[in-house]
C-alpha cells in the first residue's frame, strides 16, 4: 500500500494538485465518488429485465422449499403489518427475541418460552 503515496509519481502528481487546487480535489472527488455510481446505476438499469414470462417461468420452475418459505415469509408480513395498522404494540417481539422465546399464532398467548432440550436427548445427542 505504501506504494501508492511514496513511489508512485501519478499519485503523488494527484495528491499534489489536490492539495494545492480546491477545484482539482473536488473534480477528482467528484470523478472517485459519483462517475462510479452513475456508471453502476446504468448497468443494473440495463440489466434489469422486467420481462413478465421471464418471471413467470422462474416461479413455473422454483423449487418447493422455496414456494414453501416464499409463502411463509407473505404470511409473516401480513400478520407484521396487521399489527402495524391495527396499531398494537410490536415491541415485544424484539423483547421475546432478546429472552430466547418466540412468539405463537394464538390469539390470547403472545409469548411462549422456547423448550430446553430434555437431559435424554442431550445424552442422545453427545452418543452420536
Amino acid at each position: 500500500m505504501s506504494m501508492l503515496w511514496e513511489k508512485n509519481e501519478s499519485w503523488r502528481w494527484i495528491v499534489r494538485k489536490s492539495r494545492d487546487s480546491k477545484p482539482f480535489f473536488f473534480a477528482f472527488a467528484t470523478v472517485c465518488g459519483i462517475v462510479p455510481g452513475v456508471i453502476g446505476y446504468c448497468v443494473m438499469q440495463l440489466t434489469n429485465s422486467k420481462a413478465s414470462d421471464l418471471e413467470t417461468k422462474l416461479r413455473h420452475n422454483a423449487r418447493p422449499d422455496t414456494i414453501m418459505m416464499g409463502k411463509v415469509n407473505s404470511e409473516r408480513l401480513a400478520e407484521y403489518l396487521g399489527e402495524l395498522q391495527r396499531k398494537e404494540n410490536t415491541n415485544d417481539r424484539y423483547v421475546a427475541a432478546l429472552k430466547g422465546e418466540t412468539l405463537t399464532r394464538k390469539p390470547y398467548v403472545r409469548i411462549q418460552q422456547v423448550p430446553k432440550p430434555s437431559e435424554a436427548q442431550v445424552s442422545n445427542e453427545q452418543k452420536k
